[in-house]
């Protein structure tokens, strides 16, 4: 399945329920904030190995389908914004690139607005 069609499966699954009426933008982006710490949570307070451990076991899809809602979420506000998601992505890895020229930024964590 490409993106449009996910993308429209997601709407018809909301629309199917009538929960259009529930997903201002503000509540989208309130909501892609929530799944996003829901994702965060199950990683909470593990050590790099264990969550490698973790990703190796059964709760690995319980991390997959947090992720997935938050995927979900950000598909859903894209579209409500109008906008396409590729080209948001495409957009903001240009203007980032610009920001963090390889030649400044490989193997730094700094910010770019970090002249230290």
């Amino acid at each position: 399945m490409d993106l449009d069609a996910t993308i429209a499966a997601i709407v018809r699954f909301r629309d199917d329920r009538d929960w259009a009426q529930f997903h201002s933008i503000r509540n989208l982006a309130a909501a892609l904030s929530v799944e996003a710490a829901e994702l965060q949570e199950s990683l909470l307070w593990k050590t790099d190995a264990e969550v490698s451990a973790m990703l190796e076991s059964s709760k690995r899809d319980a991390v997959s389908m947090e992720l997935a809602d938050v995927l979900i979420y950000a598909m859903l506000l894209s579209h409500a914004l109008g906008e396409d998601p590729l080209t948001l992505v495409n957009r903001k890895l240009q203007l980032n690139a610009q920001k963090y020229p390889v030649h400044i930024a490989k193997g730094s964590a700094k910010k770019y607005t970090d002249k230290d």
